[in-house]
């Protein structure tokens, strides 16, 4: 399975996973947003704040598709998303929350038009690695993922099923550059081929 190739499943994939993820965080409270998340040096509300910006980010690149314009996700670059993210952060739940909200429904309507449209000029890829089209299918990345790292219940087993079979070859291919030597890499590919146990020390670079 290739979501990135199939814009209008990812799309509607996309949209339900945002509707879970509100469905858990609606009623946070300001004590909720301050405490600690699952991601070092994060708090919930850094999440949330990420997930509102990430969600207008990828409703820009669809947006400007729709026009014919290839444009970046973040304008600002790496500094603007990490400003972005901190500023936000310490705001009362309520406010992080309409904002993930406004951000998340702004989104939802950009999908709904390019579907309508479909999905023109797909190819754009606005300073990313993926065009333009790919974007439905790493929004339900970055809400699948950081739905688990908020550490509120929701769990990797928890995943669709589909998003599983489109994400994990991906995560796989980038284990040989993850682990620290060849050594390393040695022992990991001789546990995927069933040709001994994986090592207890073995660890991945962050991804």
């Amino acid at each position: 399975m290739n979501l990135e190739a199939d814009p209008e499943r990812a799309s509607q994939m996309c949209v339900e996973a945002q509707a879970r993820l509100m469905r858990r965080v609606s009623d946070l409270k300001d004590a909720d947003v301050r405490a600690p998340s699952r991601l070092p040096g994060w708090t919930v509300g850094h999440i949330l704040t990420h997930l509102a910006r990430n969600a207008d980010a990828h409703a820009r690149r669809l947006a400007g598709a729709l026009d014919g314009h290839d444009v970046p996700r973040y304008p600002g670059g790496s500094e603007q998303r990490a400003r972005d993210i901190e500023e936000g952060a310490g705001r009362p739940a309520a406010e992080i929350i309409a904002d993930l909200r406004s951000s998340m429904l702004h989104l939802e309507q950009v999908l709904a038009l390019s579907a309508a449209a479909g999905w023109p000029n797909g190819h754009l890829m606005g300073d990313d690695s993926y065009g333009v089209a790919g974007c439905p299918a790493h929004r339900l990345r970055e809400v699948e993922m950081h739905h688990v790292d908020l550490g509120l219940g929701y769990t990797p087993s928890d995943w669709p099923e589909e998003y599983v079979a489109w994400d994990l070859p991906l995560l796989l291919a980038t284990v040989p550059e993850r682990l620290g030597s060849l050594g390393q890499r040695r022992e990991f590919m001789a546990w995927l081929a069933g040709r001994g146990p994986l090592a207890p020390d073995t660890k991945l670079a962050d991804w």
